[in-house]
């Protein structure tokens, strides 16, 4: 039996399978590697993180950077109460975790409240919570109206004012899940200040104190159940516009005055067509009377005829006529000269 040859293959077995597993220690250190670089960062910085559990964030699509960086941010900066499983599920819940971790430092640093619930919430409903934090650290300035051009109310004496206000709003963080938007501030201090103008007596009275619009307005609470807080209403700038008064009280002077031509036409028609209406009657009558006339002279006939007339009666009849004629004439000596 040949012992060196069989040593050697053995040597060479051994070495083959020190070379594989070498091969397989290195690609499991490298592919381990970033997840140990990471494990030993936490352990550093005083935040341990478990490898395991960083090495699950990877088999669960965590980025496990985003989550050891979020979760040593907050650390140091106090928040000791947000956990890796807090970063954990809001990212898998579709969050913003470094952004939300920052707002979060930035309201603890401005002693502004707000917890991880309520800051996972806001981030969630799809509000920038960031942008809010600074909002409610430095005010932010709304022009009213936001599109240009003037809000106008008319005063009781029917003078058109045009107004542009600057409304100092912050954040109520409070309210910014389900709090109305800047569209409604707007809206409402637009309003207010249509009402304030509108209750003034004069349109002097809002040309002298701008500063009563304001304090009418602010006394309405319209910030209530917004995202922000109303600071101070500004009244930049105000002019005057139209007489609205004079305007609405010349149109209706004028159509009180086609009504009263209406009316007045309608009563003309009527006296023509009742004047109609009488001529008419008139000629009926007339009518009815030359026809009543013309019976006479049948009648006479008739009574001669029968005997119930004579001759003597006839000419009684016809003195009596030119007895009333000469009397009528007498008494009336102007219609005698008009006939003639």
């Amino acid at each position: 039996m040949n012992y060196p040859i069989v040593f050697a293959e053995a040597g060479l077995e051994f070495y083959f399978l020190f070379f594989v597993f070498a091969v397989v220690g290195v690609i499991v250190l490298s592919i381990l590697g970033r997840f140990i670089s990471l494990w030993f960062q936490a352990f550093v910085s005083g935040t341990p993180i478990p490898l395991f559990n960083i090495i699950g964030m990877s088999l669960r699509k965590i980025p496990p950077r985003l989550v050891v960086n979020a979760r040593i941010n907050s650390f140091k900066a106090g928040l000791k109460d947000i956990t890796v499983s807090d970063l954990e599920t809001h990212y898998l819940a579709g969050g913003h975790v470094t952004e939300t971790v920052t707002a979060l430092i930035a309201a603890d640093k401005a002693n502004i409240p707000l917890d991880w619930r309520r800051a996972t919430a806001i981030d969630l409903a799809g509000r920038d919570l960031r942008d809010a934090v600074q909002t409610s650290v430095n005010p932010k300035v709304i022009d009213c109206p936001s599109h240009g051009g003037y809000m106008t109310g008319v005063a009781k004496d029917g003078i058109q004012i045009n107004v542009r206000a600057r409304v100092t709003v912050r954040t109520n963080i409070a309210q910014l899940v389900g709090g109305a938007t800047e569209e409604t501030i707007i809206a409402r201090v637009g309003e207010g200040i249509v009402s304030a103008i509108g209750g003034s007596d004069t349109h002097l009275q809002v040309l002298e104190s701008p500063q009563r619009i304001s304090k009418l307005v602010l006394e309405k609470g319209l910030d209530s159940s917004t995202a922000f807080l109303i600071l101070s209403i500004d009244i930049v700038e105000m002019n005057l516009g139209e007489n609205i008064g004079a305007k609405l009280r010349a149109d209706k002077a004028e159509s009180d005055k086609r009504i009263a031509q209406a009316e007045a036409e309608k009563r003309r028609t009527m006296a023509v067509a009742l004047e109609q209406e009488n001529l008419a009657k008139v000629q009926d009558m007339r009518a009815k009377l030359i026809e009543a006339e013309a019976l006479v002279p049948q009648a006479m006939a008739d009574a001669f005829r029968s005997g119930r007339l004579g001759i003597m009666d006839y000419w009684r009849i016809r003195n009596v006529e030119a007895d009333t004629d000469m009397r009528s004439a007498i008494g009336h000596p102007d219609d005698g000269k008009k006939g003639k």
